[in-house]
């Protein structure tokens, strides 16, 4: 069970609740907090006060002053008015982990909202109720206004969710489940859409494939080292602390773990002096992809723990302060860092595909081909591997340098970290294909070369990949291989991790 505070959510827990369908529940101090922060809304109701999102329109309306018997209908149309997503939805696994989010934000006890909202995010996420949520539709502030509207209808019993594997109206989950739709009161429906976490919610599901897919990354490496004869000398410990980046020394000392008893390697000046770059500098390369990588973990993991609605309620309500902290930049900056870092794991991919099927640059069959000539072996794997690079290339094009504004210029600069979270997403998606095409490559490489002489690690991990893509002995659909193989990589992500790092499965 994971405990939720508001301010001590991590990533590994986000891990557990949303891809191991671990229960939540809500510590007490938090729900002592909400308690208080509803209290002081209530009495800003009565005294009168003029509060932004309370009692006044919002956006450009923010001065248009709300009549006390209307502040619950206000509520209940802003939701109903921003729920302007378009598009496929999210996947399931972002849409459990934006209830996360949205919660564990909430629970800080800064915006306002009743205990039973919470409970009900709480019950959400236990029952596995998913809201369907349009992936398009947000700027990324004020907040993810429009995707989060789709997740507030929920609570009101409106909108579709993911409920026992299939897509139905929220209504039907609700009566199955005994549960009655909650009436929003005043604030709940600025406090429930007014965040970042639509945006958090992509980037942390993201990072969690990315983070597992740069591990990957390695493996396959290994393997193309090992078809290849690669020359081992470029991932001594003394070239890497010479230069310094504690990322590089890591990737250059897992690969001499990995490769480490094989007898496929070679030491320079044995075949060749060096390697292309491509082989030489994996180090160089992915270690600068895991640096971004740990960046984008750094803030990720204080916005999973941040209160990013408006306005924030302090003091027990003598301090209400409208601000931004709806804003995405930090996210969007974070977003279009990852693209830029995982797209170059399928782009140094990429060229050493080419050098396993290039008859030019090695000594194996031509295009790995059984019958060279008669088949053409892996000669359009490479061909696709191109493709999904160069696709991840407009991909990458930064999201949050843009920028258009909204309501009558009142929300005159906006983020656009949505935008970059989904196209992070297709990114890592294009990556794990590179990488499968790799790794079908690299496989037929080593056994040409005798997978008896392989390093007993790469061995293990051979093994395992052939269940998935047998040998190439014909010609045969490749993208079935391919898509295949991709997605044994998605579902055991962990596996290969642990295996490498010498850890435990968990």
């Amino acid at each position: 069970m994971v405990v939720l505070t508001g301010a001590t959510l991590t990533l590994e827990q986000i891990r557990q609740v949303c891809y191991l369908d671990e229960v939540v529940t809500i510590s007490p101090d938090s729900m002592k907090k909400v308690a208080e922060s509803r209290e002081a809304v209530e009495k800003i109701v009565a005294d009168k006060r003029t509060i932004y999102g309370i009692n006044t329109g919002f956006g450009k309306f923010s001065d248009v002053i709300i009549n006390e018997q209307d502040v619950n209908a206000l509520q209940l149309n802003l939701i109903r008015s921003h729920a302007c997503g378009v598009g496929e939805p999210f996947p399931e696994v972002v849409s459990r982990a934006m209830v996360l989010l949205r919660l564990n934000a909430l629970i800080k006890g800064f915006s306002g909202i009743r205990p039973v909202i919470a409970e009900r995010l709480k019950e959400l996420l236990n029952l596995q109720i998913h809201p369907v949520v349009p992936q398009q539709g947000s700027l990324g502030a004020s907040g993810d206004l429009a995707p989060l509207s789709h997740l507030a209808l929920v609570l009101l019993g409106e909108g579709k969710v993911f409920y026992e594997g299939r897509v139905c109206a929220t209504e039907e989950a609700y009566n199955k489940e005994g549960l009655e739709p909650i009436v929003l009161q005043a604030k709940e429906g600025l406090a429930l859409i007014n965040g970042t976490q639509a945006m958090t919610a992509m980037g942390v599901v993201n990072w969690i494939e990315a983070n597992d897919l740069a591990n990957q990354s390695e493996w396959i490496a290994a393997l193309t080292m090992e078809g290849l004869e690669g020359v081992i000398d470029a991932f001594h410990p003394a070239i890497h602390e010479a230069r310094g980046y504690q990322q590089q020394m890591d990737v250059a000392e897992r690969m001499r773990n990995l490769l480490a008893g094989s007898n496929l390697t070679t030491r320079q000046g044995e075949k060749r002096v060096q390697d292309a770059y491509s082989l030489r500098c994996i180090p160089q390369v992915h270690g600068a992809s895991w640096q971004a990588l740990d960046y984008v973990k750094e803030k990720l993991e204080i916005e999973m723990n941040a209160a990013t609605d408006n306005p924030l309620i302090f003091d027990g309500g003598e301090t209400v302060i409208s601000g931004g902290n709806f804003h995405g930049q930090p996210i969007a900056i974070a977003m279009d860092f990852m693209k830029i870092a995982v797209a170059e794991f399928a782009s140094i991919s990429e060229r050493r595909i080419e050098r396993l099927v290039n008859p030019q640059l090695n000594d194996l069959p031509p295009f790995l081909s059984p019958q060279p000539g008669l088949q053409s072996g892996a000669m359009i794997m490479q061909y696709s591997a191109a493709s999904l690079v160069s696709e991840n290339k407009t991909l990458a094009h930064p999201a949050s340098v843009d920028s258009i504004p909204s309501s009558a210029n009142q929300e005159d600069h906006v983020s656009m970290g949505t935008i970059a979270a989904r196209h992070a997403h297709s990114i890592i998606q294009n990556v794990r294909r590179v990488l499968a095409i790799e790794c079908i490559c690299a496989l037929q490489a080593v056994q040409y070369r005798g997978i008896e002489k392989m390093a007993p690690k790469t061995r293990s991990f051979y093994e395992e990949a052939r269940k998935i893509v047998p040998s190439i002995t014909e010609d045969r659909i490749f993208s079935e291989d391919i898509e295949r193989l991709a997605e044994w990589l998605k579902k055991n992500r962990r596996q290969w991790t642990a295996i490498k790092n010498q850890e435990s499965l968990v």
